[in-house]
């Protein structure tokens, strides 16, 4: 299958050459002249709802930043390669619920995310801000427009019909367990706490992997991203591989924004992760105390989750 791009806009990033990779076509090489000025395409703004720049979590003085630290610390301290490995196994049975993907959607009204510095709504609306975003910005990429809409959907973990999991363990940004903990992850201090950081298997920079392995083969610390990456592929999603890694690697911000990890990397994974900074614009600037219209956009997401999976999932 092969996937292109007509305009996909970049934040902070150089234009490149146009690349192929296997069945991924991207053309990057689109100058920042050539944005769209027509008045729609979707333009990041420079604060988030509370009026305050994104993902800043040094503002001691707001008493949600304090408890969005609160959460890493705990986070840092409790995800290890044991305790990944111990999630995977029970969640990867996938015996939890059977529903369609509107169902989960609509389950996520009930879900804030408490490690979120931008945002304290209902996650149904961000998802429908990301889609409707970038739905407006590319249009014939209807796969890109599903996956904003799910790429969420695991944060159904919190709910106890999933388990009622902790928000550490379902949230917040993630990273690679099994391997040194980059200094890029946000409050890293705390690492120091975590049982894998003084372990000498794991606290090199490739610890248990090799050089280009493929973040395929690595593991990440359990959450919301993990979970639906397998609830999409064991249920047979027809979604591309970029829609995949998007959904696995979205909360991934050491490596999409900061660069970290790199080494780890295969071939593929480069390609796809051009889609996932395409995707990111929309999915940290979309954030908005604006409401989407759910009914009147309802029909249209309900056809392509008709098209790329089966009408019942397993969870």
């Amino acid at each position: 299958m092969t996937i292109s791009v007509q305009n996909p806009v970049f934040v902070n990033e150089e234009s490149t050459a146009h690349e192929k990779t296997g069945e991924l076509q991207l053309d990057s090489e689109i100058p920042m002249s050539k944005i769209p000025s027509d008045g729609d395409v979707f333009l990041a703004p420079e604060m988030n709802a509370f009026g305050r720049q994104f993902r800043d979590y040094e503002d001691t003085k707001s008493e949600r930043q304090k408890s969005v630290e609160h959460f890493y610390e705990t986070q840092h301290t409790n995800q290890t390669l044991d305790f990944v490995k111990k999630m995977r196994s029970e969640y990867g049975k996938l015996d939890k619920m059977v529903m369609n993907i509107w169902e989960c959607c609509e389950l996520l009204n009930e879900v804030v995310d408490e490690s979120d510095p931008d945002l304290d709504e209902p996650q149904i609306q961000h998802l429908l801000q990301s889609a409707e975003a970038i739905r407006k910005d590319y249009p014939n990429e209807d796969w890109l427009h599903l996956t904003a809409l799910i790429h969420d959907l695991g944060k159904v973990l919190t709910l106890p019909q999933f388990g009622g999991l902790p928000q550490w363990a379902v949230v917040g940004d993630t990273f690679p367990v099994g391997c040194a903990f980059d200094e890029s992850n946000v409050h890293h201090k705390y690492f120091v706490e975590n049982p894998d950081f003084n372990n000498p298997m794991y606290n090199t920079k490739a610890g248990i992997y090799s050089v280009g392995c493929g973040l395929e083969n690595v593991s990440m610390s359990w959450g919301h991203d993990d979970y639906m990456y397998m609830v999409a592929k064991e249920n047979g999603s027809t979604l591309p591989s970029a829609g995949l890694f998007i959904i696995r690697y979205h909360s991934f911000y050491p490596l999409h924004t900061a660069g970290a990890y790199t080494h780890l990397m295969n071939e593929e994974d480069k390609a796809n992760l051009k889609w996932l900074h395409v995707f990111n614009k929309y999915d940290l600037y979309s954030k908005s105390k604006v409401h989407i219209d759910v009914e009147k956009v309802k029909p249209y997401y309900m056809s392509l989750i008709k098209k790329y999976f089966p009408e019942n999932l397993r969870w």
